[in-house]
C-alpha cells in the first residue's frame, strides 16, 4: 500500500480517495436499513446521492426526510462532514488523534488538498481547521435549536439542528424538514430571521476558505494585514451577495411581501455560494434570473473551503486581467500587488473548463431528455457548482443524465487544475524555446 501510494501525486491521491468514500457511501446507502421503506434502493440513485454528499452539493433523486432513515440520514451527513472538510484533511485528523507520525509526502498532500502556500506548519494549521470547523458547526446547531425543537420536539429538533448547521457550513444544501411537501427545502422558514441568518452565516463563513480563517483570527479588524488573496475572496463575495440582491428584491421576488422579499432576496444571493438551500420557490423565478443564478453557481465559493465551484479567485483574476487591458497595463493586480504569468493561465484554464462542463454538460442533458435548454443549464451549473439548487427536474432524468449530474459534481468538488495535473503528468521544463510568431486575437 506504501509503494502505490509512493507511485502516485497528491492530486491522484486526492481524486482517488474521494472516489472511494462516494463508492463506499453509496453502497451503505443501498442496504435496507438506511431507506425508510426497508428496501434495497437502486445502485445509481444511491451513487448519485454519495457522490452530490461528498462533494457537498446537494442534488437528490429522493426526498432526505421521507426516503432515507435516520441511520441513512447519518451516513449522508457523514459523508457531506468528510466532503466539507476534504477526505485528506479527515484522514489527517484521524492520523492527528491517533498520535501517528505524518510523512513529506502526506504533509505535501495536505498542503495541496486545503490550497495552503507552503508544507511549513501544514499539520499545525489543519489542527486549526478542525477545531474551527468543530466550533462553528456546534455553535450554529445551538443556535438553530430552538427554533426546530419548537417544531419538531426536542430529540428530533436537535438532530435537525446539528444537521442543517454541518450541511450549511459544508455548503451541501441537504435538508431534511418534512412539513408534507417533498423537495421544500427551507420554504417553510422564509421569514424566519434565526434560520434564514444562522445558515447564510454558516455559508458565507464556509466558504471563505481556510487561509482567510487564519487571516481573519490572526489579524483581526485590521483587513491591511490580510494577504491579498483574503482580501480579494472578502471583496468580491461582498459584490456577489449585494449586486445579486438588489436584483432579486427589485425584480425576481417583488410580488411577496416586504419581510419575505427581503429575507428571500438575500438568501438567495447567498445560497448558489454552492451551498443549494432555498427558501423562494425557484421555478418562478424568470429565466434571467436563472441565468444569472447559474452564472453565480458555477462561480462558487473561495478556493481551500467547503465551497466548489470554479472559485471566486479564478473570476476575480479573470477580470483583473480583463481591466488591465482596458487601461493598457501589462498585468492585472489587486491592492498594489500585480498578478504573476502562472496564476493568470491556470485562472484561464478553470474559466474556460468550469463554462465547457456547463454548457456541455446542460445541452447534452437537454438533447437526452427533450427538456428546456435553460432548465437543462440550471441543473448543469448547479451540478459542476457543486451547489444542489435545482428547477425540480433531477429525479425525473434518465440513467444517462444522471451519470453525466454524476461526473459534473465530482469534477467540480476534487477541482478543475487537481483532475488536470492527477491525468497529465508534469514534464521537463527545458531551455529551448519554440519560435515566436504573433496570433491576432478579439
Amino acid at each position: 500500500m506504501r509503494r502505490i501510494g509512493k507511485r502516485l501525486s497528491s492530486s491522484q491521491i486526492i481524486i482517488l480517495g474521494f472516489a472511494l468514500v462516494i463508492l463506499l457511501g453509496a453502497l451503505i446507502l443501498m442496504l435496507p436499513v438506511s431507506s425508510q421503506e426497508g428496501i434495497v434502493t437502486p445502485f445509481l440513485d444511491c451513487l448519485l446521492t454519495s457522490t452530490s454528499s461528498v462533494c457537498v452539493t446537494g442534488l437528490v433523486v429522493y426526498d432526505t426526510a421521507s426516503h432515507w432513515t435516520v441511520f441513512g440520514q447519518a451516513v449522508i451527513i457523514t459523508l457531506i462532514q468528510i466532503g466539507g472538510m476534504g477526505v485528506i484533511t479527515v484522514a489527517a485528523a484521524i492520523a492527528m488523534v491517533a498520535d501517528k507520525k505524518i510523512s513529506l509526502m502526506q504533509r505535501s498532500t495536505m498542503q495541496d488538498a486545503i490550497s495552503a502556500p507552503q508544507v511549513g506548519g501544514i499539520v499545525r494549521f489543519t489542527g486549526f481547521i478542525i477545531k474551527g470547523i468543530v466550533i462553528i458547526e456546534l455553535l450554529g446547531a445551538l443556535i438553530m435549536a430552538p427554533v426546530f425543537v419548537r417544531d419538531y420536539g426536542f430529540a428530533e429538533g436537535l438532530w435537525m439542528a446539528l444537521f442543517h448547521s454541518i450541511s450549511a457550513f459544508c455548503n451541501a444544501g441537504f435538508d431534511i424538514v418534512d412539513d408534507g411537501v417533498l423537495f421544500n427545502s427551507l420554504m417553510g422558514y422564509t421569514t424566519d430571521p434565526v434560520i434564514n441568518m444562522t445558515i447564510m452565516l454558516l455559508i458565507i463563513i464556509g466558504g471563505l476558505g481556510f487561509l482567510t480563517w487564519q487571516d481573519i483570527y490572526t489579524n483581526g479588524i485590521h483587513v491591511k494585514r490580510y494577504r491579498m488573496q483574503s482580501k480579494v475572496i472578502l471583496l468580491t463575495i461582498t459584490f456577489l451577495i449585494i449586486l445579486p440582491a438588489a436584483y432579486f428584491f427589485f425584480f425576481e421576488l417583488n410580488h411577496l411581501p416586504l419581510g419575505e422579499r427581503f429575507w428571500g432576496s438575500l438568501f438567495q444571493s447567498v445560497t448558489p455560494r454552492t451551498a443549494g438551500f432555498n427558501t423562494v420557490d425557484l421555478t418562478q423565478m424568470s429565466e434571467t434570473g436563472q441565468t444569472l443564478t447559474s452564472l453565480l453557481m458555477i462561480i462558487g465559493g473561495g478556493p481551500g473551503s467547503t465551497a466548489g465551484g470554479m472559485k471566486v479567485t479564478t473570476f476575480a483574476v479573470m477580470l483583473a486581467c480583463a481591466t488591465a487591458i482596458f487601461h493598457r497595463r501589462q498585468n492585472g493586480r489587486f491592492f498594489g500587488r500585480r498578478i504573476d504569468d502562472g496564476t493568470v493561465k491556470n485562472a484561464a484554464t478553470v474559466f474556460l473548463m468550469y463554462i465547457t462542463l456547463f454548457l456541455a454538460g446542460g445541452m447534452a442533458i437537454s438533447r437526452i431528455e427533450g427538456l428546456p435548454l435553460v432548465a437543462c443549464l440550471y441543473e448543469s451549473a448547479s451540478a459542476v457548482g457543486t451547489v444542489g439548487l435545482t428547477l425540480g427536474i433531477t429525479p425525473e432524468l434518465g440513467a444517462v443524465s444522471k451519470l453525466i449530474l454524476i461526473s459534473l459534481m465530482y469534477i467540480g468538488r476534487v477541482g478543475g487544475l487537481t483532475l488536470i495535473f492527477a491525468t497529465f503528468p508534469a514534464t521537463k521544463n527545458t531551455l529551448s524555446r519554440l519560435p515566436l510568431e504573433k496570433i491576432s486575437v478579439g
